[in-house]
């Protein structure tokens, strides 16, 4: 059996930007709770 979390159990934020539901990419497991936007473009598109 693989080691690790499933990607359907993942947790998930909507983009206020683009309004589509983004999930937790393990890039940003130090700070989650201050991600936003779910990308540069939407972060510059604000």
């Amino acid at each position: 059996m693989p080691n690790g979390v499933a990607k359907q159990n993942l947790p998930t934020k909507v983009c206020p930007a683009c309004e589509r539901p983004f999930t937790w990419r393990k890039k940003w497991a130090r700070d989650w709770d201050s991600v936003i936007y779910c990308s540069d473009a939407c972060r510059k598109k604000r």
